[in-house]
């Protein structure tokens, strides 16, 4: 009996921190619109093999080029995604990737030059041009 309590008690307090945690830790990963489901979106210096490789939120003018890599699932028919890569507040390059179904991973990808210093952010949104979701990052020396 005592051994059935303790694991009851332990069982509430699992559920009571779960509770506690933070919205944005329950929610599922995939962000959804127009049936189609954003399963991962980073920034990173380069893409090998269709995988992103050294991810960040700041990069160096240095590296020569960012690029923003997206995978997409549940995908029913042929369409297309958009990266909007904006520098402070201006548009500086949409890029139309297209996606097939069922899942689809795709990536655009901008040079630096040593004007790019500074904010950016690339909104990724599918072709009802909805906002899948913002990535930010910095350029810096």
């Amino acid at each position: 009996m005592r051994h059935r309590l303790v694991i009851a008690i332990v069982f509430a307090m699992a559920c009571s921190c779960w509770a506690a945690l933070p919205v944005y830790a329950q929610e599922k990963l995939a962000v959804s619109a127009g049936g189609v489901s954003l399963a991962r979106a980073m920034l990173c210096e380069t893409i090998e093999a269709l995988e992103p490789h050294n991810t960040a939120v700041a990069f160096s003018i240095a590296a020569g080029q960012i690029s923003c890599f997206t995978s997409f699932e549940g995908i029913k028919a042929e369409t297309y995604a958009l990266h909007k890569w904006f520098r402070r507040d201006t548009l500086v390059t949409a890029k139309r990737l297209r996606l097939k179904p069922p899942s689809w991973s795709t990536y655009s990808s901008i040079q630096l030059r040593e004007a790019d210093k500074g904010p950016w952010r690339v909104e990724i949104r599918n072709a009802d041009n909805q906002l899948l979701q913002t990535l930010r990052f910095s350029v810096i020396d």
